[in-house]
């Protein structure tokens, strides 16, 4: 039998890393990780047995550096490169590099790469299989000219999509003919700038459609199979969000057909290793399927998979590679029980879902029978905004699909992730929606649903328990010091001490605490006094005790205030200082009602990536002014009046947390009544 390799390099970062180095390891292969500048003491860093430096943050300089990856691969003996998903995984260049290198690229040949990397040429090519497509114009080199003349031809609602790449990165929806040319000049812009490429098609838009992919396998033997279907149709901005295998639409005539049809996909074009062809399915008929495209590489969502068939598709990848034979034919693929699989990211659901920074200050994962976590991120992990946002995935499996949607809420409310803001608390109201239960799905459910969502604010037991824990770290008496105790004591009686929480923009809560032995009266806001006591266990967690209830909650202290977290929520509670009370409430009296200039200001930190209005130019209300990317992200910071705009940026700046970007000034001050007397400034020498 061939043997494996010696040493294996990953061209990746993050939970993609960690998840290969991890089978790696089982089957005892030295690992090779490679980083920037920013994730010098990344977990996949530290997870691997040695690792390689390969450039500056901005991916095209380090992750996207063919020639770096492939120094490192010779400088440490690397026999074979993995290239997880995302940056090269899906490059024919970096492929063709590393065969010119004499290293194995651990995934398909370069002629499947060139065929189904391009996402107008694969269309026309399965055509010629019998798979059906979905209608559009996938003519190659089109010009905006000609998107427009085809898209009267297709029909609206439209979807605009990029010839190059995947993840939902520069799809365009179009309802109406009036939003095309903007539509394409965002496309070709986000195109250019994930993909290196603009090349656009159109598609028609299909109602309510369910997004369905294959998994497939294939060795170098001429063994092609699948391992049943993923109903990833659980999307937002066209990015998948909760994925579960099988799905809970199809029957097993239907699973058998789509599953025959990705395999006539795959031996079109000579497909080599682990990959997943996508179909859109009707809700209003499912035993109809459209090709989509072909992702070349492992799938974000690959675990269900494995949960539910016990392939390790890593594994599997790296054995083919080598040259074995797949380790099971077509009828040892059995699918057993149900498996979900939830994304967690760092972004902000009170920001419109935009990407979080910070620093991960107390992690608590979940276990237990049927859960699985893959995570990129451990305690001290630094999330910025150079790459995506993903944390880690949370996966349950069970025997049936009301199981595992147990399961995972159930580790979704036992993760804890202190120090950057998380959607984990969206996840867990999505997985509670009546449709969502039910199975009954369509990639546009989120985009329904997500308005009605209410999200939670720190409420009483989150504002004590943060109290209570300053308050502890605060009267710890040093050596000797008596008078440090902080237990209210007056000569004129005992005296509560307060502390005040940032809870909002502009909206601080004061909960005052007298201590008393082991416990505490606390009031919130000068309210009803409560009973409470605070023992922290570790490892960030907690037992308050309020009342007469007792909840577990995640807790972490810090330089400005406290993190508190509690099933799957986390909040930042920034503790005022005297000198921050009296600005706030100065502020608050300054103020005044007359219109002012607002402000734009960036929501994350990012790369002005496009100014699409002149400095000075006057601008309606809900106007793009400054275009933001971090994380692999667009973002369109708006005016929020009509005004003349003055602008702080330009393309290429790099811009912090809350930055100012651009100032309106509104083109008609306020009204002045007729019967009021003018203003005037009082100058030396008026008298009153």
């Amino acid at each position: 039998m061939t043997a494996l390799f010696d040493t294996v390099l990953v061209a990746n970062r993050g939970e993609i890393a960690c998840r290969v180095i991890r089978s790696l390891r089982r089957l005892g292969i030295r690992s090779v990780a490679v980083y920037s500048d920013a994730d010098r003491s990344a977990k996949h860093v530290t997870d691997a047995d040695t690792a390689v430096r390969i450039g500056p943050a901005p991916a095209r300089e380090s992750y996207l550096n063919i020639e770096a990856v492939i120094a490192a691969a010779i400088e440490t003996g690397a026999n074979a490169i993995h290239p997880g998903y995302g940056f090269l995984s899906e490059n024919a260049d970096f492929a063709r590099a590393c065969e010119e290198a004499g290293i194995v690229f651990i995934g398909p040949g370069i002629d499947a790469l060139e065929v189904m990397g391009d996402k107008i040429r694969s269309k026309n090519h399965v055509v010629a299989s019998g798979v059906p497509v979905i209608p559009g114009d996938s003519r190659p080199g089109l010009s905006d000219a000609d998107l427009s003349e085809s898209a009267e031809v297709v029909g609206y609602p439209l979807l605009i999509k990029p010839s190059a790449g995947g993840g939902g990165k520069g799809m365009e929806i179009v309802t109406a003919p009036s939003e095309l040319r903007g539509a394409l000049a965002t496309a070709r812009r986000i195109a250019a700038a994930a993909f290196g490429d603009d090349t656009l098609f159109l598609e028609r838009l299909i109602p309510e459609p369910r997004h369905i992919e294959v998994q497939l396998l294939a060795d170098t033997h001429g063994s092609t199979i699948h391992l049943g279907e993923r109903e990833c149709s659980l999307q937002r901005r066209h990015q998948k969000v909760i994925e579960e295998a099988p799905s809970p639409l199809l029957d097993a005539d239907t699973r058998r057909r789509i599953g025959e049809a990705a395999c006539r996909v795959a031996e079109s074009v000579g497909y080599v290793g682990a990959g997943t062809v996508e179909f859109l399915v009707s809700a209003e008929a499912p035993d109809e399927f459209y090709f989509m495209e072909m992702n070349t590489r492992l799938q974000v969502e690959h675990p269900v998979t494995e949960e539910v068939t016990g392939v390790d598709l890593v594994a599997e990848q790296i054995r083919i590679a080598a040259g074995h034979r797949l380790s099971l034919r077509q009828d040892d693929a059995t699918l057993t029980g149900h498996a979900i699989e939830a994304r967690v990211y760092a972004e902000n659901p009170e920001r419109g879902f935009l990407p979080a920074t910070g620093r991960v200050i107390e992690l608590g994962e979940p276990v237990g029978e049927g859960v699985r976590v893959d995570s990129g991120i451990a305690v001290g992990s630094e999330i910025g905004s150079f790459y995506d946002p993903m944390l880690a995935k949370v996966i349950a499996r069970g025997s049936n699909r009301a199981e595992a949607l147990a399961r995972l809420d159930r580790a979704l409310a036992e993760t804890a992730i202190l120090g950057v803001r998380t959607n984990i608390e969206y996840l867990r109201l999505l997985l509670a929606e009546p449709e969502v239960q039910r199975g009954d799905l369509d990639t546009s459910l989120i985009d329904r649903r997500l308005p009605s969502l209410s999200f939670a604010r720190p409420d009483a037991e989150l504002l004590v328990a943060a109290a209570l824990m300053v308050h502890a770290e605060r009267s710890a008496p040093s050596a000797g010091a008596v008078w440090g105790a902080l237990d209210g004591w007056r000569m004129t009686g005992a005296r509560p001490i307060e502390y005040t929480f940032a809870v909002e923009e502009g909206e601080t809560v004061t909960v005052s605490v007298l201590a008393a032995g082991d416990a505490a009266s606390v009031r919130i806001n000068g309210g009803e006094p409560h009973t409470a006591t605070l023992r922290q266990l570790g490892d960030g967690r907690s037992a308050l005790s309020l009342d007469s209830g007792v909840r577990m909650l995640s807790l972490a202290r810090t330089a400005t205030g406290v993190w508190v977290g509690r099933d799957g929520f986390s909040w930042e509670l920034p503790l005022l200082s005297r000198g921050q009370r009296l600005a706030l409430r100065l502020a608050a009296i300054a103020r005044p009602d007359a219109a002012r200039a607002p402000e734009v200001r960036s929501p994350m930190p990012g790369t002005v990536i496009s100014v699409p209005v002149a400095h000075g130019s006057a601008v309606d209300a809900g106007a793009t002014v400054v275009v933001v990317e971090a994380m692999k992200m667009e973002h369109k910071l708006t005016a929020a009046v009509a005004g003349t705009v003055s602008i702080a940026v330009q393309p290429g700046d790099l811009v912090k947390l809350d930055q100012v970007v651009a100032t309106l000034t509104p083109l008609v001050p306020d009204a002045v009544p007729s019967d009021a007397e003018p203003n005037h400034p009082i100058v030396e020498g008026d008298t009153a």
